[in-house]
């Protein structure tokens, strides 16, 4: 024993110490106690979300749950376990542009912050990965969803195994008839330049329900980056263990626990 005290560099005094907590957990910092605990808590919640959850969502599930614990916690006891959320699989191309001369403008100009609900819709189209390839036992890869900006809540929703005009459309004509007209004042539909979104058939219906069309720049993301990160959230967060249906509700009855359904 004295040996190894003359070979590294730590003072009798912690090495007895450090002894005594292996002998005694008790007798362990506050700190260190806590860890432990939080460490069971954090792998709890990893383990029951398909093992998706990263730092962010793990975080916030713990708050909702009571824990009083702070992001760089998780994100520290995470990293020493060794658990990460999933990251995004290889891209699949949805969006082809319309070849028009004249497009609406963009009214969002990446500002997506709203007071009040039916303020803004946001519309975007994405493939869903399950088990078995893109399709899985629903046989139907794409989705195309409208998003209110002011609680996130997908209002309206569709799943086709074709990405033709129609897939947008019965997801806006869903979003119509769940968000009532009345009380409604000025609504902006935003959306990326997908021909989808600039038909004729879409934009008339647009212009029917008195709702002003926006239109990102192209091949910009960010510019309808709200839409982006639902889509990744529904993807990531539900779709990569399960059915995507399935995962879309999910999503939305989260947000209703949350409080964050208007």
């Amino acid at each position: 024993m004295w040996y190894r005290l003359a070979v590294l560099p730590i003072a009798p005094s912690t090495y007895y110490a450090c002894k005594a907590c292996e002998a005694d957990p008790a007798l362990r910092s506050e700190r260190a106690q806590r860890d432990e605990e939080l460490c069971i808590e954090i792998k709890r919640v990893w383990e029951a979300n398909f093992r998706v959850y990263g730092v962010r969502k793990v975080w916030h599930q713990l708050k909702r749950e009571g824990f009083d614990v702070a992001r760089c916690t998780v994100a520290r006891l995470m990293r020493r376990m060794g658990l990460r959320g999933a990251v995004r699989g290889r891209r699949i191309k949805t969006t082809v542009p319309a070849a028009l001369a004249d497009r609406p403008l963009d009214l969002v100009e990446r500002d997506f912050a709203v007071e009040q609900p039916n303020r803004l819709w946001v519309s975007d189209l994405t493939y869903v990965a399950t088990w078995r390839g893109f399709a899985g036992d629903v046989t139907s890869p794409n989705v195309a969803f409208v998003i209110d900006a002011f609680s996130r809540r997908i209002v309206g929703w569709r799943v086709s195994s074709s990405l033709g005009g129609e897939l947008a459309l019965d997801a806006l004509e869903q979003a119509l008839y769940e968000r009532d007209e009345a009380g409604r004042e000025r609504l902006i539909h935003h959306s990326d330049r997908g021909v989808q979104y600039l038909s004729i058939r879409y934009t008339e219906r647009l212009a029917d329900a008195g709702i002003e069309p926006s239109v990102g720049s192209k091949g910009d993301s960010y510019d309808n980056a709200l839409a982006e990160s639902v889509i990744g959230s529904v993807q990531n967060g539900d779709h990569q263990a399960t059915r995507p249906v399935a995962g879309a509700r999910r999503y939305r009855d989260r947000h209703t626990r949350m409080g964050l359904v208007v």
